[in-house]
């Protein structure tokens, strides 16, 4: 579970965790049912964090840099277990 330490424990801009889905459309609301997805979880400058999501086939970086923001507390819950604090300090 991710938590407030951790957050501000790491480097900025650090990709922290990753994963696959094919639950798009369920998992973070976006794209369509069945597409698969690549999600990326990065620190920022700070210690806020966000998750991006784009195609497979894009790599990290590019899903990073380029991916769309997850924005639905509920689907950042799903893709990232964090407490409350860390939550809070999610980028919109």
């Amino acid at each position: 579970m991710l938590t407030l330490q951790q957050l501000k424990d790491m480097e900025p801009d650090t990709i922290f965790a990753t994963g696959e889905t094919t639950d798009g459309y369920d998992a973070v609301n976006m794209y369509g049912k069945g597409q698969e997805l690549r999600w990326v979880a990065t620190r920022g400058g700070i210690h806020d964090w966000a998750i991006y999501v784009a195609p497979k086939d894009w790599s990290e970086e590019m899903t990073k840099s380029n991916g769309d923001k997850v924005h639905n507390r509920e689907s950042i819950k799903k893709l990232v277990s964090c407490d409350d604090e860390a939550l809070g300090m999610y980028r919109d």
